[in-house]
């Protein structure tokens, strides 16, 4: 008995024994010698739920211009080894795929895809690139290829990739930005990308060949959605207009960079924003936004500035006397001079302001508020000049206005401070400073976007911001307007010459400190020209800033090198807009009465008669309105008109009414008009009041005079 226990008991041990060998046996062949063959299999089963992208938002000028989108672009490739592809099938068809493959992309001949065909069919190759970047469109015909037609089945692989475009290239382009990990955002992209970017999708794919996936499924796991849409302030045509017109002036003059903004007055909504910066000495492209981003000394805009504080805290008088001699003087070891001599010993301050006496601004300034200096920077502060306007663009500058506690307060700062000096402020805060005198004292924050839109419908609309209100008294605003006009009308910016309408300005041209100095010998001097205002100057609509940082062709000025650019972009923009128009105070002598009208727009016929000086009595909405009678100057409603053909179904009496009137009218009902002569009618083959049969013939007479 315990013998055969025994015998089973080895028996089952040598069983297990042998088993254990075996797999051990196995282990060793599976992981040494068929090792490479699994693990290159193992690879290809490989599967895991890859991140989509969705299609990011798309981003509009008011006018819905495309400023940046997203544009499908495909890496198509081939396997050749995919199941379901015989070698019957293949060996058929692969010469014609090889040969509409050249003709598709001719990067290749015919005998080289024939040749990649049949490598990686040999050597059981997964994956062979045809095309990097394919369009939609190429993608669609390669779809239509022999074998490829069968889509996954037939081994095509594709692999789609979103590419931003700028439609319009440069324009506005570092104002548009980028948005890209692990890179500092910039511009809207930047700004906004969260709501752009949308939310991702997860797709199940299947490794192939090398780091080459491939769906799985046609359809995504988790479905992705897309971004959405913003909708910006800028308008690409006067963008165009600004971006252009900056352009000459930096090639002419050879500077290093240049911006432009400009802004709509009450609403502060950015039309346009431009910076340039030289690569050569006809290329100048968008890099770096200067017009936000960089704080610099202003030079003589700031005395604008200067000049509300005293009217604010002082209500100083534009006619107060300056005593500035020879337009030169020194505050402690430092002398002041003007750019050039003064008419004069004693100027006034308005005098000052519009021939840019640095002197004359700075003693006035000196005189009030040398014993309270404190005053001065709280009017400063009272402007927002010392803090940012947290604008929706990244980047913002930080401002920087001293103060008497600062350890960099002297006894020069003063002076200095109030003709743009000792102080470092951004072109857009010194575009809002003049905004503050356009917009009768209303401080409005900047803003770049619209509106928020998915699938065209408004998620979010964004309304103008006032800061502040009221922070300039209105006698304040009169006397700040009277001056600007006077440099541009008499002072350092007459060489603008508008005379379409009236312009508010100041011009500016900064000494830029190299590595902290400022140097004397004027090859080595380096300017800023700027010039800033609004227009037009009663009603303002538009507030610009033009800033041209090193000019080098010996003019340097403000008034002759950021003026012309201003002019240009003023003129253009203010052309294209209908409403500034100003109405007719008088009626033309040559103009007796209004053309006779159908009254299917009454708010323009209103329009008309309130311009042209010419009486209209109250109407209702589709009435004829024949001429004012030359005896007394009354218009007289036509007693037939549309609500008769419409209600009453009868022709009405046409005479006098003129027949491109009557026309449309008339065919709308049916009726075959046949016209003889020319002018108004002055005869009609249909008696009024005639019931309107549809298709009847009316025959229309016309007088002889046009």
């Amino acid at each position: 008995m315990n013998n055969a226990i025994n015998i089973k008991t080895n028996l089952t041990f040598i069983v297990f024994l042998l088993i254990s060998l075996a797999i051990i046996y196995k282990i060793y062949v599976i992981q040494f010698k068929e090792g490479d063959y699994w693990r290159k299999r193992s690879k290809e089963i490989t599967t895991k739920l890859v991140e989509i992208e969705a299609s990011r938002g798309n981003i509009y000028d008011q006018n819905y211009n495309l400023l940046a989108t997203s544009l499908p672009f495909y890496d198509i490739g081939i396997d050749v080894n995919v199941p379901g592809l015989d070698d019957k099938t293949f060996n058929q068809k692969k010469d014609s795929l090889a040969m509409m493959l050249n003709k598709l992309f001719p990067e290749k001949s015919k005998k080289e895809y024939l040749a990649m065909l049949n490598k990686a069919r040999q050597e059981n190759d997964r994956y062979i690139l045809i095309k990097r970047k394919a369009s939609y469109q190429e993608l669609q015909l390669v779809k239509k290829l022999p074998i490829l037609r069968n889509g996954k089945k037939g081994g095509l692989v594709v692999l789609q990739n979103d590419k931003r475009i700028l439609p319009f290239k440069y324009l506005a382009k570092r104002t548009i930005g980028m948005a890209r990990e692990g890179i500092k955002p910039v511009g809207l992209e930047g700004a906004y990308d969260s709501i752009l970017k949308g939310v991702s999708g997860k797709r199940l794919m299947q490794k192939i060949a090398g780091d080459v996936w491939r769906p799985i499924n046609d359809d995504e796991e988790i479905q992705s959605k897309n971004g959405k849409d913003i909708v910006t302030t800028l308008d690409i045509n006067i963008q165009d207009v600004a971006e252009h017109a900056l352009l000459k002036a930096l090639i002419k003059n050879q500077a290093t960079y240049g911006s432009v903004i400009l802004m709509e007055t009450k609403t502060g909504k950015i039309k346009a924003i431009a910076n340039l910066v030289k690569k050569d000495s006809t290329t100048y492209e968008e890099s770096l936004n200067y017009a936000i981003g960089y704080p610099s000394e202003p030079g003589s805009t700031f005395k604008l500035a200067s000049v509300l504080a005293l009217f604010e805290e002082y209500n100083v008088d534009i006619n107060e006397k300056i005593n500035v001699g020879n337009g030169e003087c020194v505050y402690y070891n430092q002398t002041m001079k003007d750019a050039h001599p003064p008419h004069s010993p004693v100027i006034t301050l308005e005098e000052a302001f519009m021939t840019s006496s640095n002197v004359g601004i700075s003693k006035i300034v000196t005189k009030y508020f040398a014993k309270n200096p404190d005053r001065f920077v709280y009017h400063l502060s009272r402007f927002h000049l010392d803090k940012p306007y947290n604008i929706d663009i990244p980047g913002e500058g930080i401002p920087r206005i001293k103060k008497p506690k600062d350890k960099d307060w002297y006894g020069t700062t003063l002076p200095w401070m109030s003709i743009g000096y000792e102080t470092l402020l951004t072109p857009l805060h010194i575009l809002m400073l003049y905004n503050l005198v356009a917009n009768n004292g209303s401080i409005v924050k900047p803003m770049f976007v619209e509106k928020i839109e998915y699938n065209g419908k408004t998620l979010k609309q964004f309304q103008t911001e006032v800061l502040s209100e009221k922070v300039l008294q209105p006698t304040t605003i009169e006397k700040a307007k009277q001056l600007l006009r006077s440099v541009v009308e008499k002072g350092t910016a007459k060489s603008l010459n508008i005379t379409t309408f009236k312009v508010g300005g100041k011009t500016g041209t900064a000494q830029i400190a190299k590595k902290g100095k400022y140097y004397t010998n004027a090859n080595d001097k380096t300017y800023l020209a700027s010039f800033v205002g609004f227009f037009p100057l009663e009603n303002p609509l538009y507030t610009c800033i033009v800033t041209i940082h090193s000019p080098s062709k010996g003019i340097y000025y403000g008034g002759l090198v950021a003026g012309p650019v201003f002019k240009e972009i003023a003129e253009k923009v203010y052309s294209k807009s209908l409403e500034n128009v100003s109405p007719l105070n008088e009626k033309p002598n040559n103009i007796i009465h209004l053309p006779f009208v159908a009254g299917t727009n009454t708010n323009r016929l209103k329009y008309l008669s309130t311009n042209l000086n010419l009486p209209l009595p109250t109407i209702n909405e589709n009435q004829l309105i024949p001429p004012i009678s030359e005896d007394s100057a009354k218009y007289n409603l036509l007693q037939k008109d549309i609500t008769q053909i419409i209600q009453n179904n009868t022709i009405p009496d046409l005479k006098g009414v003129s027949i491109t009137e009557a026309m449309p009218l008339l065919e709308a009902k049916g009726i075959k008009v046949i016209v003889k002569g020319q002018g108004k009618i002055k005869d009609q083959s249909i008696p009024p009041n005639s019931k309107i049969q549809k298709g009847q013939k009316l025959i229309l007479t016309l007088s002889s005079n046009i």
